[in-house]
């Protein structure tokens, strides 16, 4: 059994704050707090009982990630996962699509459930609004909300940690979370039938890596600020597509950078551990998880060149689907056709990092560290897609890493 100690110090911890919801209202075993390291983690208020620890094992996502073949709907693509239906999609309300980080389509999506009385309330991640280049669980409940909310957040976020309250309270909500935050949830699900009751949809977006709070730092220096305490607003991409990471400052001043190398040079050289063997980038869980589904150039490589954002959509459930269905009838959402052959061009990463996954963990086990289990991901299939050398190239290159820091806690 893995308990929530054993899991941060591991690095098998992604911060997504499930840990938190333990115990009874008043009496919680685990609190979310920054680290040092510039990171999410759980600390300890009280001993664990037995049956909580028992919970954390079955549930985390840190610990675990498995499906349930009884419960899946949809037939399992070996890399692509659950998949009912794939499209390109964006909001039909210009600045919508404008605001948000690719197209729209996810806050499309919210926004007409709002609307529609499907939900009560979304729970996502949004900018603290008392710190901007911080982030904080938001609770939505009107399109100016999700509009606001709207953008990518490269840095920590721990959007279950109140999950026990919000099953607690009156109304149903949309939960919009990373891809290991809904994992968790639905597996929750499996053992507390206030989620499914309480939770008319899960959906994801795509992820590539959680950086720290650390590069979140890095990435304003590099763009010029000094001070991070004068930063008044903070974006990390969107007003475009891809969008500039933007700092504003109080006294009017505005530093950009290139999403390019915003991420591609500076915030992925910040991913906590976790990430580098997460065998769900992209949202196998979700009912619905968007992407950007970036334009290609004639080689297949994507560009991220300024222009108007488009979503990559894929519907996991049947329910999923018939809300994307619902949602483009009303207006709000408009969509076109695009094949799956097509989602590895504009996903690359994502189309090789199952494959991946195992060679890491088997670098995990030579050095004697706890192993996350996965089930039900297809990732032997994967990785012998990706043959032999690029396997051992990821086994050495996780083993130099895992035998550099043999004592310390994995970040």
């Amino acid at each position: 059994m893995l308990d929530v100690e054993t899991i941060a110090a591991g690095g098998l911890c992604s911060g997504c704050g499930m840990c938190a919801r333990l115990g009874t209202p008043g009496d919680p075993a685990f609190a979310m707090r920054d680290t040092a390291e510039g990171y999410r983690r759980p600390v300890s208020l009280r001993p664990a009982t037995r049956e909580e620890k028992a919970l954390v094992d079955a549930v985390c996502p840190g610990a675990r990630i498995a499906h349930d073949p009884a419960s899946m709907e949809a037939d399992y693509h070996q890399v692509w996962g659950p998949l009912v239906e794939t499209r390109l999609g964006w909001s039909s309300d210009p600045a919508l699509r404008r605001n948000a980080s690719s197209g729209g389509a996810l806050s499309a999506i919210l926004t007409h459930l709002l609307a529609s009385g499907e939900a009560d309330y979304v729970v996502q991640t949004a900018a603290d609004r008392t710190a901007p280049i911080r982030n904080a669980l938001t609770i939505s409940t009107a399109a100016e909300d999700v509009f606001r909310a709207a953008g990518s957040r490269y840095a920590p976020s721990s959007p279950l940690e109140d999950i026990g309250a919000r099953l607690d309270a009156p109304g149903r909500f949309v939960f919009v979370g990373k891809p290991c935050d809904v994992a968790g949830l639905r597996q929750l699900a499996r053992h507390d039938p206030r989620v499914d009751a309480k939770v008319p949809y899960m959906i994801a977006f795509m992820c590539a890596g959680v950086p720290s709070y650390g590069g979140t730092t890095a990435l304003l220096k590099a763009m010029g600020v000094e001070d991070e305490s004068a930063v008044t607003a903070f974006r990390y991409r969107g007003d475009g597509w891809p969008g500039f990471a933007t700092a504003v400052l109080a006294d009017g001043r505005k530093f950009t950078m290139d999403y390019d190398t915003s991420w591609g040079t500076i915030l992925n050289r910040h991913l906590q551990f976790r990430c580098k063997i997460c065998p769900d980038g992209i949202g196998e869980f979700a009912d619905i998880v968007c992407a950007d589904g970036w334009h290609c150039d004639e080689q297949g490589n994507p560009l991220f060149d300024e222009q108007d954002g488009r979503s990559l959509l894929i519907t996991r459930t049947a329910k999923g689907e018939a809300l994307v269905g619902r949602a483009v009838a009303a207006g709000g959402l408009v969509t076109e056709p695009t094949q799956i052959a097509q989602i590895a061009h504009m996903q690359p990463f994502q189309a090789r990092r199952k494959g991946l996954v195992l060679s890491r963990v088997a670098a995990m086990v030579l050095t004697g560290r706890r192993r996350p289990r996965f089930a039900g991901l297809a990732l032997a299939g994967n990785a012998r897609k990706l043959g032999a050398k690029e396997n051992l190239r990821s086994f050495l290159g996780t083993l130099r890493r895992l035998v550099a820091g043999i004592g310390k806690p994995l970040s």
